[in-house]
């Protein structure tokens, strides 16, 4: 199920850069307005929670491939979902700097 709905989430994110990315075109102010609110913190947890859903879907989707191609793929799906996890959270907790990092110095200064 969480690999659906990070699927979806990812597919909507998509949907959003191309229009914003295409409005450029339309007004280049209103693109620099969108740009701006890019900036700003609650947008940085976003960018950590965009992050946190390509992770966890390319992960899952690799342990699919497994569970689909090796013969005892099936037999071992919950080891490798935990597997996932770990690596998941590890590569989160390594993300938190480069992320949110900029987000942390706007609301606490340098």
């Amino acid at each position: 199920m969480a690999h659906r709905v990070t699927g979806v989430l990812i597919f909507f994110f998509l949907f959003v850069h191309v229009l914003d990315t295409a409005l450029v075109r339309v007004s280049p102010e209103a693109y620099d307005k969108v740009v701006a609110t890019y900036k700003t913190p609650i947008v940085a947890l976003l960018e950590y929670g965009l992050v946190a859903a390509i992770l966890f879907h390319a992960l899952n989707g690799l342990r699919v491939i497994a569970v689909d191609f090796w013969i005892k793929g099936a037999r071992y799906q919950k080891q490798m979902l935990w597997a996932v996890v770990a690596v998941w959270v590890v590569l989160m907790l390594g993300a938190i700097y480069p992320v949110l990092g900029h987000a942390a110095r706007e609301l606490f200064g340098s």
